[in-house]
C-alpha cells in the first residue's frame, strides 16, 4: 500500500479517535484506514495500537513514531504550498467554526477576506454549542472562552465583559437591586456555557473578584434566547456586551450594580497546532487580528 497514505491515516486516527472518524475525515471507508494501518504495522514489525471494541490508544512506539508522522506530514505539505503557490496565496477550502452570536464580528471579515483571495472557497459554521475542532475537521473557530483541549493552540483577540441588566417592566414588579447579594432572590437568566456556572463573578470597586450564587427559571446555551426573555422582563440578564450595545442606549434594558464589574473574558481564535500553518488559514487569522481593535467597543460597550 501507498506509503505516504498510511502516515497520512495513522496521523488521522490519531486525531479523531478512531478508525470510523479517521475514515471520514479521508473520505475513505473503515476497512480501508484498518488496512492502512495493519500494513504499516506489518512493515515496522510493532503494534502501533491498543485496540479494544470500544476505543484505540496509541503505545508506546506509536506515540514516539506519531510525533515524527506529524512532522513528516507538516514537512510535506509546506513543500506542496512552496511548488505550487510559493506560499504567498491563500487557496482551498477554509473551514470555520464561530458562536452563534459572534458571528456579526467575523462576517465582515470573513468578506473582506474573500474579497481579497477569490482562490479560497470558505466553509463557515454557525453553532452555540462547543466543537472538536480536530475531530470535525475546522481549520480554525472563533470563540468565547479556551477551549478545554490544552493541545490547542489559541490566541487572543479582544477582551469583552458581560452586562448585568434587566428591562424597566421587571425592576417595577420585582423592586429595584442594591446590593450584589440581592440578586440570589431574583429570577437570574443564565447561559449554559458560562463557566463559573451558577455563580456570577464580579470585580468590586476595590479591585476585589466577589460572587454570588443565583438561581432562576431559564438556562440555555443561545444568548439570543436569553435577551428575548429578559426585553419581556422575565428576569435579570448577564448579558454580554455585543448583544445589547442597542438595548441600552435606548433605554429597553438597564444596567444594573454599577459598583460591581463582571469579570473580564476573552474572544480567541482556537486551531490546532501544526508545524507550519497554511497561507489560507495565517491569512484569515491574522485579519482576525487587525479587526479586532474596531470591535472592541461593541465586545465592551460600558468600557
Amino acid at each position: 500500500m501507498d506509503r505516504l497514505t498510511g502516515l497520512t491515516a495513522f496521523v488521522r486516527v490519531v486525531e479523531t479517535g478512531g478508525f470510523s472518524a479517521a475514515g471520514r475525515r479521508l473520505n475513505m471507508s473503515t476497512t480501508m484506514v484498518s488496512n492502512h494501518i495493519q500494513a504499516l504495522e506489518d512493515r515496522l514489525g510493532v503494534r502501533l495500537f491498543n485496540r479494544t471494541t470500544r476505543k484505540v490508544s496509541l503505545t508506546e512506539v506509536g506515540k514516539t513514531y506519531y510525533e515524527r508522522c506529524v512532522q513528516i506530514l507538516a514537512d510535506i505539505e509546506q513543500a506542496d504550498d512552496i511548488a505550487g503557490a510559493l506560499q504567498t496565496k491563500p487557496r482551498g477550502t477554509l473551514r470555520i467554526h464561530c458562536a452563534t452570536h459572534i458571528v456579526q464580528f467575523v462576517a465582515p471579515i470573513l468578506a473582506d477576506y474573500l474579497k481579497s483571495y477569490p482562490d479560497v472557497t470558505a466553509n463557515l459554521t454557525i453553532a452555540e454549542h462547543a466543537v472538536d475542532v480536530i475531530a470535525e475537521g475546522f481549520d480554525l473557530s472563533v470563540r468565547l472562552t479556551p477551549p478545554p483541549d490544552s493541545s490547542l493552540i489559541v490566541r487572543s483577540l479582544a477582551t469583552w465583559r458581560h452586562v448585568l441588566c434587566c428591562s424597566p417592566e421587571y425592576l417595577t414588579e420585582h423592586g429595584p437591586l442594591l446590593q450584589l447579594a440581592d440578586l440570589a432572590g431574583h429570577n437570574c437568566l443564565r447561559h449554559a456555557l458560562y463557566p463559573y456556572e451558577n455563580d456570577w463573578h464580579f470585580t468590586d470597586t476595590t479591585g476585589k473578584t466577589v460572587s454570588v450564587r443565583v438561581s432562576g427559571n431559564l438556562i440555555t446555551n443561545s444568548g439570543e434566547t436569553l435577551r428575548a426573555a429578559a426585553l419581556r422582563g422575565v428576569g435579570v440578564f448577564l448579558a454580554a456586551g455585543f448583544l445589547v450595545t442597542d438595548d441600552l442606549p435606548s433605554g429597553r434594558l438597564v444596567p444594573l450594580l454599577p459598583d460591581y464589574t463582571p469579570v473580564e473574558f476573552a474572544m480567541n481564535v482556537v486551531y490546532p497546532h501544526r508545524h507550519h500553518l497554511s497561507a489560507k488559514v495565517r491569512m484569515f487569522i491574522d485579519l482576525l487580528a487587525q479587526h479586532s481593535a474596531d470591535h472592541q467597543r461593541l465586545m465592551n460597550p460600558n468600557a
